[in-house]
């Protein structure tokens, strides 16, 4: 059997730096090309980053991504590249389409470039387009109806992009072709344990075409998206190589692969199989190397590690070196902190405790000891004055006192942004979110939110994780231990609880999970056995926050239903679940 040396370079575009992309490609295939590989693959619309959203409807930008593929091509065959078969993603157009309504503007299409000596040699747009969960492609691509297979070196290779193996389709139409390998190019966002459910769908693929399957997925952080790379091959329904999470890496694999046997252009169902050749030789037998198989993480390191990569790359991607966060002593922005330490160093987090009246000891204590332990930096400015002389003009009670301290800290907070270019994190977390517990214009305040789609119940798992993971290492633990064991408190006035007012946060977060994730209703929640009347009160705080959450920062999401791109109600509604 002919031997083929692929190489699956999950690289980390940024969107819109097609020169800063076309680089990242550059140093790949040469890396690729020193480790002797015969093809190379890139993510999906590696060359202008993804998503790009309403970019793809500006024709100068398609245009531009159209060059700069171009380009590459030619680059790469001057550098002395051009025996290298690579595929890259990119954004195309379908030619001499009219617009028209229904059709996105231009008629944009996500596409696959394969490039050899020196030039485009095919090309071919991704056919099944999502329109669901964080996606609109639907609004902003033509699919194709094309299933593109490219002859190399006596190998016939299928090229796929991304949703077209979540459906089915292209692995009927490579088997049709007699395909000895399917490749796919990937932007393929994380979300909790999703990798399992890759490696199933990869395998159930590889079946269907009856050869094996190269998958190569983009890494980094897009706003509330991160791609966590995650590439890997399988055969014989087995995973045999797998490229690590949440870093850049080049995944080089030895197969042994069927022949080329056919030459016709069948149907591959309701796609038609368009062919190209190289025109490259077969491959003169050599030794393969073992696989690499990159260990599978465990649960709270996988969500821990997109958690960092989404704020790293917010940070540096949008300009900025340093951030800023308020410093409670509570467990979400110790777990906040904790989590910009590791992604832009301690040296870069700015933390700032801001006690009042009502702030207790052991709270200014537990961040003063987090700064120690961490070597972040820790500024203290009391606000006790400024609550003062705010009551002098405006004498107020209750919840809008309680909030006027929220809303003072944040005055605080963003006056040093201001000053001195620091992003600040907001710390609330998915549970608070839901029932409406951030003060807008106070707590809720900045230009990121790490926690936003972790549940009270999961900060909690993720700090005593991260805790432990340090003493592994043999690290002193960065979060005090008092942090995790204390009852949690807003602290806005005399021995407030969280429970005053909400149920235990486990109990809570069941409630949210059926209706925030699974959109179970309220019926449905009594049957399970929650009592009513919590039901109906969590419900309505659920819905009575959906203008707070429109307010929100971004932040990474790792559900499968995060507050953003997946789950998206009116403001304006008079709908409410009742439990009758």
């Amino acid at each position: 059997m002919p031997q083929l040396r692929i190489a699956l370079a999950q690289v980390n575009p940024t969107v819109g730096d097609i020169g800063g992309n076309i680089e990242l490609v550059v140093h790949a295939v040469e890396a690729a090309a020193a480790e002797g590989a015969h093809l190379v693959a890139l993510p999906e619309m590696v060359v202008t980053g993804y998503p790009v959203e309403d970019l793809a409807l500006r024709l100068s930008f398609v245009d531009a991504s159209r060059r700069a593929t171009t380009e590459l091509a030619a680059r790469l065959g001057a550098a002395g590249l051009g025996d290298l078969a690579v595929i890259v993603g990119y954004l195309d157009r379908q030619s001499g389409a009219a617009d028209r309504v229904g059709r996105p503007k231009g008629s944009p299409q996500n596409s696959a470039a394969v490039i050899a000596d020196g030039r485009v040699v095919a090309h071919s747009a991704k056919h099944h387009l999502p329109n669901y969960g964080v996606f609109d492609e639907y609004r902003y691509f033509v699919p194709g109806q094309e299933a593109l297979v490219v002859r190399m070196h006596g190998i016939d290779v299928a090229v796929s992009i991304c949703e077209d193996i979540w459906q089915d389709g292209p692995s009927l139409a490579a088997r049709a072709a007699g395909a000895g390998l399917m490749v796919v190019i990937n932007g393929s966002p994380y979300e909790a344990n999703k990798d399992d459910v890759r490696a199933g769908l990869c395998i159930q693929r590889a079946t269907e075409a009856g050869c094996p399957l190269a998958y190569v997925n983009m890494v980094g952080g897009q706003d509330e998206l991160v791609f966590d790379g995650d590439s890997l091959v399988v055969s014989a329904g087995d995973v045999v190589a797998r490229a690590p999470q949440f870093r850049s890496d080049l995944l080089v694999v030895d197969l042994e692969l069927a022949a080329a046997c056919r030459d016709d252009s069948p149907t591959g169902g309701a796609l038609t199989v368009r062919r190209a050749d190289l025109g490259t030789s077969v491959v003169e037998t050599y030794e393969p190397r073992p696989p690499t198989r990159a260990p599978w993480l465990e649960d709270e390191a996988e969500i821990y590690g997109a958690l960092v990569l989404g704020l790293r790359d917010y940070v540096a991607k949008n300009g900025f070196r340093t951030v800023l966060l308020g410093l409670s002593g509570g467990v979400d922005s110790t777990l906040t902190a904790v989590i910009a330490c590791d992604a832009v160093g301690p040296a870069n987090v700015y933390g700032v405790s801001n006690p009042s009246d009502w702030s207790t000891r052991h709270s200014v204590d537990d961040a003063a000891e987090l700064a120690r332990r961490t070597g972040l930096h820790l500024d203290t400015v009391e606000i006790g004055e400024l609550i003062e002389t705010f009551q002098k003009q405006l004498t107020l009670d209750g919840v809008a006192e309680e909030n006027l301290q929220a809303r003072i800290r944040a005055v605080i907070w963003m006056g040093l942004s201001n000053q001195h270019g620091h992003l600040v994190l907001a710390c609330g977390n998915k549970s608070e979110l839901s029932v409406g517990y951030t003060t807008l214009y106070g707590d809720a305040v900045g230009g990121f939110a790490p926690l936003k789609d972790v549940s009270k119940t999961l900060v909690w798992k993720l700090a005593s994780w991260r805790n432990a993971s340090a003493v592994e290492r043999g690290e002193q633990p960065p979060i005090p231990e008092n942090t995790i064991s204390k009852a949690p408190s807003a602290e806005l006035r005399p021995g407030q609880l969280d429970t005053d007012s909400l149920p235990d946060y486990r109990l809570l977060d069941d409630i949210l999970d059926d209706y925030v994730e699974q959109d179970r209703s309220a019926v449905d929640l009594v049957a399970q056995g929650f009592d009513q009347d919590i039901v109906t009160r969590m419900l309505r705080l659920v819905d009575h926050a959906e203008y707070k959450r429109r307010q929100y920062p971004p932040g990474p999401k790792i559900s499968v239903r995060n507050f953003g791109r997946d789950r998206r109600l009116p403001i304006t509604s008079a709908w409410r679940e009742t439990a009758r």
